[in-house]
């Protein structure tokens, strides 16, 4: 096998993988009965395997963003740095687009689109027009500032901003509160992902990508790749035992020692914070370098999965959500239910509603065995076919 092929799919592999996880926290959101109220990281009223269940899923966002970033730099590796800017302009307004439209009706089945919900979609396109315009800069800049960002944005932990323009401004793209936003009559708007902090982690992906480029020792790369992890969950560690900044987060004593643990590891996604960057970069940088020379039936099928996250994305979602109303009109809902009682999205009553943890997990396997169908037929012609289009789906 060519060797490029071969570090170009142990990428595709680590993507299809996250992706696949990713469908398991959202079948949780949908199914679990405690989705909508519960909060599986509390650690009064969380069991260890509800906490892991959530705990696994922290790894699909930021690896998400971090790989986004490692195939834009193998992007700039063919494109000239004007054909790179407009591709990352266009696509990443295409993506925020999307967010507001086919993703967020996808969550909410909502037609009057009532609230607007953004999230990992989102916070890659707005990533990518910053990074449309950083492009021109040096490669080191680029690795320094995603470093500074990465390093450095938990200063506005603590920030307020009395100016509402300016609060909007800082939940969009500084930190999040998830505070809801008027935008007009009944219109609301919910930021779950401030964009700032994810482009310096597509930043330091991008910057990865070029342990990837033709001509690299792939021995010094799996290398540097294990050192590096390595070291950033060294960090991780020792930012956690020192308990300040890096974190907004604190981990307390628990009532015994596993939950203790918990709380260790119980560090803060919205934003993503310096600790959680360290704790899910590191074991992704390690999965990349184990995952190198490993192929067999599992990494064919992640591999086809990673090669299409977007397309994937969609199904999956939607599929989630169809399953949920099936269950919904079961349970002797009806229709005018949805508009008339509170529900956490469209057909998902906040209570009362759905199964237990092993029920969900069996959800879940069954909704990536469905997603299997149309993501191997898109990827499967999105190999064969060149049309524009297809490198934005």
């Amino acid at each position: 096998m060519d060797k490029t092929l071969q570090r170009i799919q142990s990428i595709d592999v680590l993507r299809g993988a996250i992706m696949l996880i990713m469908a398991l926290d959202h079948t949780r959101d949908f199914f679990h009965i405690d989705g909508m109220t519960g909060d599986p990281t509390n650690m009064e009223t969380t069991t260890p395997a509800l906490f892991f269940t959530r705990w696994i899923t922290h790894f699909c966002a930021p690896l998400f963003v971090f790989l986004s970033g490692t195939s834009i730099y193998l992007q700039s590796l063919r494109k000239t740095k004007r054909e790179l800017s407009l591709f990352l302009l266009t696509r990443g307004l295409w993506l925020i687009f999307a967010e507001f439209t086919i993703v967020n009706f996808g969550w909410s089945f909502d037609i009057f689109f009532n609230f607007f919900f953004l999230q990992v979609i989102w916070a890659i396109g707005a990533s990518m027009v910053v990074l449309s315009a950083l492009i021109f800069l040096r490669y080191w800049m680029l690795l320094a500032l995603g470093l500074l960002i990465t390093v450095l944005h938990n200063i506005l932990d603590t920030e307020t901003f009395t100016n509402p323009a300016m609060d909007v401004f800082a939940n969009l793209f500084l930190l999040t509160e998830f505070d809801q936003y008027p935008l007009g009559g009944d219109v609301k708007l919910l930021c779950a992902y401030a964009a700032l902090p994810w482009t310096g982690i597509m930043l330091l992906g991008y910057a990865l990508g070029k342990w990837y480029q033709p001509g690299f020792d792939a021995l010094k790369r799996r290398k540097l790749l294990l050192t590096t992890g390595f070291g950033v969950i060294g960090l991780f560690i020792l930012l956690r035992l020192n308990n300040g900044y890096g974190d907004p987060r604190p981990w307390s004593e628990q009532k015994d020692t596993v939950f203790t643990f918990l709380s260790f590891l119980n560090v803060n996604k919205y934003p993503p914070s310096l600790m959680y960057a360290c704790m899910t970069l590191g074991p992704g940088m390690i999965a990349l370098a184990l995952l190198e020379r490993v192929q067999n039936r599992v990494t064919n099928v992640l591999n086809v999965f990673g090669r299409v996250p977007f397309l994937y994305y969609l199904v999956h979602v939607y599929l989630i959500h169809f399953l949920c109303m099936i269950l919904f009109f079961a349970e002797g809902y009806t229709l005018e239910d949805n508009f008339t009682k509170v529900m956490g999205f469209g057909f998902r009553p906040l209570e009362n509603f759905g199964f237990s943890l092993g029920i969900v997990y069996l959800i879940w396997i069954l909704v990536v065995v469905l997603c299997w169908f149309p993501t191997k037929w898109y990827e499967r012609y999105k190999r064969t076919h060149k049309q524009w289009w297809l490198s934005y789906i």
